[in-house]
């Protein structure tokens, strides 16, 4: 079409035919690669030059002809651009939005794994415990009929279950993100554990307090509360020091109590009070977190040692 009408433009009364021809070179630019389009508007211009010569046309012909061909290819050009560039724009939207999708779904599973979490740590060590409780309480009254020692191990198991009761309201608290300032959450542990075990708890709080996301503050607690739980089974009537410092790119917790004879108990590594539902379980816990636990002998005292980013 552009080298029909090229040469059509260039007779005598042919000079309409350069609009299609222009028309020609803008669908040229902007249909096809530039090396096509280019060749096209080329040969369209060749055509031109060569019919205008050939029947004696003046500059009219010669020069502002090939020149509407060039105006028609850049516009073609540029229409080309503009609609690769809201091609590629769809394909980001399109991307992106998938993206956002993923994030959600993401969240969405980060979210179900925390409240499985909780339910793992909270209600199966719990029920697990209380359950074990109640069986022996069985055993005692139908093999040795020891009412007073059953007694006594029914009444223990209502302080598990008191206890559950009570984590599982922090957990969901939590959840919620209704769940106390770290400082109070941890002054509440030490006043319970003075309240149940007789043995005095200090807590000491460090550095300037800020907000800490809810996986933290639970993290933390956790670490705390089974800290306390050992130091009353290993170490029972010992005075307790928790002390909590907020550092500059972390948060530390330290929980030490005196081992008076009990370093034996305790033994090494992360041997708890309940079995793999405690320190390990905290420190597989605080791992996900980017968080370190550490727990041993420490200067005559048994110290676990928590460390968050944040």
């Amino acid at each position: 079409m552009i080298i029909t009408c090229g040469i059509a433009s260039a007779t005598r009364t042919g000079g309409i035919f350069n609009l299609l021809s222009s028309m020609a070179a803008l669908s040229a630019g902007a249909n096809t690669g530039p090396a096509a389009g280019y060749a096209v508007t080329g040969a369209g211009i060749a055509a031109t030059e060569v019919a205008g010569l050939a029947a004696g046309a003046g500059a009219e012909v010669t020069i502002l002809y090939p020149l509407g061909l060039v105006v028609g290819l850049v516009i073609g050009r540029n229409l080309r651009a503009s609609r690769v560039q809201a091609e590629q724009a769809a394909v980001l939207l399109a991307q992106a939005g998938a993206l956002r999708e993923e994030q959600a779904h993401g969240a969405a599973l980060d979210e179900r794994a925390r409240i499985a979490r909780e339910i793992h740590d909270v209600l199966a060590h719990s029920l697990g415990a209380l359950g074990l409780q109640i069986q022996v309480a069985r055993a005692i009254l139908a093999e040795r009929h020891d009412e007073q020692r059953a007694e006594e191990i029914l009444a223990q198991a209502q302080r598990m279950a008191d206890d559950g009761l009570t984590e599982t309201r922090r957990a969901i608290q939590a959840l919620r993100g209704q769940a106390l300032p770290l400082p109070e959450g941890l002054a509440e542990l030490s006043a319970a554990h003075e309240l149940r075990h007789g043995a005095p708890v200090s807590l000491t709080v460090s550095g300037g307090l800020r907000p800490l996301s809810a996986d933290v503050q639970v993290a933390i607690a956790r670490t705390a509360a089974e800290a306390l739980v050992n130091a009353a089974k290993h170490a029972p009537g010992q005075p307790v020091e928790i002390s909590l410092d907020y550092r500059q790119a972390s948060t530390a917790l330290t929980v030490r109590n005196h081992l008076d004879g009990a370093a034996a108990s305790y033994g090494t590594g992360f041997a708890t009070a309940n079995s793999r539902y405690g320190l390990a379980g905290m420190r597989e816990r605080l791992l996900l977190l980017d968080g370190t636990l550490a727990a041993g002998p420490h200067g005559g005292d048994w110290a676990v040692i928590a460390t968050v980013p944040g």
